[in-house]
Order: C-alpha cells, then sequence, then structure tokens
C-alpha cells in the first residue's frame, strides 16, 4: 500500500477507538478525522468537504423540519396512543416491540426510512415517558427495523437507488422495484421477529436525555377536560392509562359539577369530565400533549395569531400582587396579563377544584402560557417576585395537523412516482411548513440537528479519502479473495462482509460506491450475473447495525435514547450474521450463481 493508504488506515483506526470510548463528540471526531486527512494531503480540499455540497446531509436537514412540525402538531401523537395506549404500564417490552416495529418496517418499503425515524421515535419516547419507562429499549430497534424495512423495495432507502443507478450506467439493467424484495423479505421478516426476542435481553436500560426527573419536585396542580367524542370518553381510567402515569396523580373528577375524589380506576370518563392532576411540572407538560385531553384553560390561550411565539412560564406571586388572596377569575388574569394560568404550585399543600377559584397566596407558583415578551414585560412589575422561562414542550397545534400531512402525502407521493428527487421534494415540504405559518423561520432552523448533518457531511471526507488512498480497495479486494476459495458463494460472503465494515466506516451510500465497480469486476471475472452481486452490495450497504455512524437513523437515535457507543454492536452483531446467513442462502436461490 501507498504511505496514503497507511496513513489513512491509521486515522480511521484512530477515528473509530475515540468513537468507541466516546471521549470527544462524533461530529468532531469525524470533522477531525477529515481535515487531519486534507493537511496531511490525502485528499483535497473539495474532497475533504465535498459532503457539505451533497444533498444527503441538506436532504436529513429539511427532514427534520418536517418532523418538528409533525411533532409540534400531534400529527403522530393520535396513532401511537392507538398503537400503545396512554400508559403502557401493562404492556411488556416485546409487545411494545411488535406493535411499533411491524408498522415500522412496513413504511419504510414505500416512503424513505429516515422520516419515518424522525417522526416515530420522538413519539416513542413521550409514551415511555408517560409510562415510567425508559425508552432505550425501543428506539435502536426501531431504526433497525426501519433499515430492514428501506431494503424491501428499491424505493425504501437511496442506497439500493445508488446502486440501480450504477447498474445501469455499466450497461447492465436497472433494478426492478422488487426484484431487491425476492431477498430483503425473508431477513425482514426474520429479523424483526429476532429485534422482537433479543432486544429486551440485549439492550441495557439507559437514561435519556428527556428523563431525570428528581424524586421530591415541586408539585403542581393541573385541570384537565376529556374530549367529548376523543380518544378517552367512554374509557376506563385505567384504560385510558392515566391510573399510573409517572410523575403524575389523578386527584379528583368533576362530573356536572359534582366533584368525586378519590377516582376509581373503574370509573368510566365521559366528554367534557374535568380532571384535576397533581405532579411534577414536567410531566404536567407532557400531559398537555395527550390525545383525548385538553387543557381546561385552553379557551384562554393566547389567540392562533400568537401560537407561534408563546411558551410556558413561572411566575411566583408577590404580597403586593393584586392576585394575592384572589383568585384568576377575580383579578381576570387573561385580560390583565395576556396569558393563561395552566397549573399552580402552593409548597406543601395539594390544590383542591378548579383554578380558576383557587384563593392565591403569595409564593404560589404559577406555570403560564403566554407570549415570548411576558417575561420582559412582567419580570420588573411588584405583582410577581420571579417570571422565570420555563423549558417544555407546548401543546400541540392540533389545528395545523391536516397541513402537515397533506404535506407529507405530497412529499411521499411526488418522490413515489418520480416528479421531484427526495431533495426537492423535502426543501419544498420544509419551505411549505413555513409558509402555512405550522413553524416559524427560528423554530425551522432551531429543529434542524446540527451534529447530526456535521457528522454526515464529514464523512464524505473520510470515504473520499479511503477511495483517493486506495486503501478501500484494498480492504475490499483482500476480504474478497479470503473467500474466493469457497466458490461463487464465497465471492457474495466476501462482499457482503467487505461492504458491511465500510459502511461502519463511513456511510452506506459511501460504501455501495466504493464497493459496486470491486463487485462487478470480481462477478465478471467468476463469470457470474452482475445483479446478485449488486443485490449484495445493496442489503451490505445498508445493514448498518454495529455502530450509531453507519446509518442516519443510528445516528437519530443515538443520543434520544441516551445510548453508548457499544450499545448497537449488542444487538447488531447476531442481526449482521443473521443477514448474512439469509443473503447467502436466498440470493443463489433468486439468481442461479
Amino acid at each position: 500500500m501507498t504511505w496514503e493508504a497507511w496513513f489513512t488506515l491509521a486515522v480511521v483506526m484512530a477515528l473509530v477507538a475515540v468513537l468507541a470510548t466516546e471521549r470527544l463528540s462524533p461530529p468532531l471526531a469525524v470533522l477531525g478525522a477529515a481535515i487531519t486527512l486534507l493537511v496531511a494531503g490525502v485528499i483535497e480540499p473539495e474532497e475533504a468537504f465535498s459532503g457539505f455540497s451533497n444533498p444527503a446531509p441538506i436532504t436529513v436537514a429539511a427532514l427534520y423540519v418536517l418532523a418538528a412540525a409533525v411533532e409540534k402538531t400531534g400529527a403522530l401523537e393520535r396513532l401511537t396512543f392507538r398503537i400503545l395506549g396512554a400508559g403502557g404500564g401493562e404492556l411488556s417490552d416485546r409487545t411494545v416491540l411488535t406493535r411499533v416495529l411491524v408498522p415500522t418496517a412496513l413504511s419504510s418499503a414505500f416512503l424513505n426510512n429516515t422520516p419515518i425515524v424522525a417522526m416515530i421515535a420522538p413519539n416513542v419516547v413521550a409514551w415511555a415517558r408517560r409510562a415510567g419507562r425508559s425508552p432505550s429499549p425501543y428506539l435502536i430497534p426501531i431504526s433497525f427495523a426501519a433499515i430492514l424495512g428501506g431494503v424491501l423495495t428499491l424505493i425504501g432507502t437511496s442506497t439500493n437507488l445508488v446502486v440501480s443507478g450504477l447498474l445501469e450506467e455499466s450497461g447492465s439493467e436497472p433494478l426492478g422495484l422488487f426484484e431487491i424484495t425476492k431477498v430483503s423479505l425473508p431477513l425482514a421478516v426474520v429479523g424483526v421477529g429476532m429485534l422482537i426476542l433479543l432486544a429486551p435481553r440485549l439492550l441495557p436500560t439507559r437514561q435519556a436525555p428527556s428523563e431525570g426527573i428528581r424524586e421530591g419536585s415541586r408539585e403542581f396542580t393541573v385541570e384537565m377536560v376529556v374530549e367529548d367524542g376523543g380518544a378517552l370518553a367512554g374509557k376506563s381510567v385505567a384504560g385510558a392509562g392515566l391510573r399510573n402515569l409517572e410523575g403524575v396523580y389523578l386527584v379528583g373528577l368533576e362530573r356536572d359539577g359534582s366533584m368525586r375524589a378519590p377516582v376509581g380506576p373503574e370509573e368510566t370518563l365521559e366528554g367534557d369530565d374535568r380532571l384535576t392532576f397533581a405532579g411534577n411540572v414536567a410531566r404536567m407538560l407532557d400531559l398537555q400533549r395527550l390525545p383525548g385531553l385538553r387543557s381546561a384553560e385552553q379557551a384562554h390561550f393566547p389567540a392562533d395569531t400568537q401560537a407561534v411565539t408563546r411558551r410556558f412560564f413561572e411566575a411566583v406571586v408577590a404580597d403586593s400582587s393584586p392576585l394575592a388572596n384572589s383568585t384568576l377569575k377575580d383579578v381576570g388574569f387573561r385580560a390583565r396579563y395576556a396569558g393563561a394560568v395552566v397549573a399552580v404550585h402552593r409548597a406543601g399543600e395539594r390544590l383542591p377544584g378548579k383554578l380558576g377559584g383557587i384563593v392565591l397566596r403569595p409564593g404560589d407558583v404559577l406555570l403560564v402560557l403566554a407570549g415570548a415578551d411576558f417575561v420582559t414585560r412582567w419580570r420588573d412589575e411588584p405583582d410577581f417576585l420571579v417570571v422565570a422561562p420555563l423549558d417544555g414542550e407546548l401543546p400541540p397545534r392540533r389545528e395545523k395537523s391536516p397541513i402537515v400531512g397533506i404535506v407529507t402525502v405530497v412529499l411521499f407521493a411526488t418522490v413515489a412516482f418520480g416528479l421531484l428527487d427526495i431533495l426537492e421534494a423535502s426543501l419544498l415540504a420544509a419551505i411549505a411548513l413555513v409558509v402555512f405559518r405550522v413553524l416559524t423561520p427560528y423554530e425551522a432552523r432551531q429543529s434542524i440537528d446540527l451534529n447530526v448533518i456535521v457528522l454526515i457531511a464529514a464523512s464524505f471526507g473520510v470515504g473520499a479519502a479511503m477511495s483517493a488512498s486506495g486503501l478501500a480497495n484494498e480492504i475490499a479486494t483482500k476480504l474478497i479473495g479470503a473467500f474466493d476459495s469457497a466458490g461463487d458463494l464465497g465471492l457474495i460472503v466476501g462482499i457482503l462482509i467487505a461492504t458491511v465494515i465500510l459502511t461502519e466506516l463511513i456511510t452506506n451510500n459511501a460504501a455501495a460506491v466504493l464497493m459496486f465497480p470491486i463487485a462487478v469486476a470480481a462477478a465478471q471475472q467468476a463469470g457470474i450475473d452482475t445483479h446478485p452481486v449488486a443485490i449484495a452490495v445493496a442489503i451490505g450497504a445498508s445493514s448498518s447495525f454495529l455502530t450509531p455512524i453507519g446509518y442516519q437513523t443510528n445516528t437519530m437515535v443515538y443520543g434520544m435514547g441516551g445510548y453508548r457507543f457499544g450499545d448497537f454492536a449488542r444487538v447488531g452483531v447476531p442481526l449482521t450474521i443473521l443477514m448474512i446467513v439469509v443473503a447467502t442462502v436466498f440470493i443463489p436461490l433468486s439468481w442461479p450463481l
């Protein structure tokens, strides 16, 4: 090998070591590796930073905007609620995985798997938080199921499209829409079954960033109304999942002016029932997003024209405040302060009854939903001792969810029918969401995870160095040669293993591009058709189950589930072995070698 190849190998090994030991953040480590290779002269500047002009990271950024719109409007919460219920304490991990992974894999066959994970994963995290569970047993399997589903058809993942285009460019027929399904369908069925069976045993319980609510934290009182004809109406308290919500307690139910407390688990909920909950403020904010419930103060929320700038604040009632020894109704809080009180906290006391009828005392803490200027208007006034913005999810803008649904359907339809490519459709969808005021430009910018974008873009530089230095060709050729004695079947196994290794080192599309010419050359030397080796490259490049950096969906759930680098390999190693075995069996059956 040339010195450039040896140097690149050393940098790649150091990169993997740094990522495995988590000494640096993944985007910083990958970007540092690309810059090191640039400074050493292995690659030119246009190669090192080619990823920043590549469609892949730009597409992912646009899809983050779509995912943010789905989250803020609660567009998938009703589906998640139907699949998992509100509480979920009675469901085993395998039951949860069965209900989530099957639709994830099926939808990923026809829709790009990256936005599928971007839409489903946050809702599963929210459900797990309400149920008092860690989301870590579910997020890696969701990513893996989306990967398995994406390989089912030509349009399920961009990698299949890349390989099909390379086939056509080499003079062969491109892949048919369902040609790869002959191998990937049994792989998806067995793979999802393995995830359901093994993931609960192999994955450790991690604490996600959204968890970690401290014991003894302040208890607020909040009123919610059961929506007439909504998801909870007609269900019992236990059946609606309101009995064992983590960090939140149902303390009373008011119906037709009559208060019932305590509320039994068999009590049937009716439309317009007013439910009083007590619990931690963070869990109160989660409660605002539960389908079938709405805040009793929703009528007093800021008008829709201000909805895009509203947020939560904590305000402490001062001794000299007009609120002291008065009720919210008496002082006309909505008109006076241009906000709505969602919950109230009083030290050492659980407050009963309607919020509007509670006689407030100095020191009471109000959870206020108001415009962004609330803090500047009232911070220095005598009404409140303290006014502080509070981080937390806002009540969903459900009135905007039809717009999100239409934009999503149009996006995928235009891509599926070949009217636009995924980049163009994603950018138009992101712009439409801002134009129709589902998101503000600021919210759209904030929704993009720059760490993921930098990680994806920088990985192209590392891939370019492996190609330019000859390292990728050396590794792949030696691996294929090691299996050459096993004949044509050994050639398929060698291509699968080499492609999997390259995918984990760089990215799925880059691995496909690097492996394809080597695989075709080997097939021509062996005198076999190019389609089976192309299928092997496509499946191997998409089957990234060993690290969080080989595939975009793995990277997306990496931080969301609080995972460590090695957690992916716990389930990924047996799944990768399964992929190689299934592909080795079904490729020769579909295309005789």
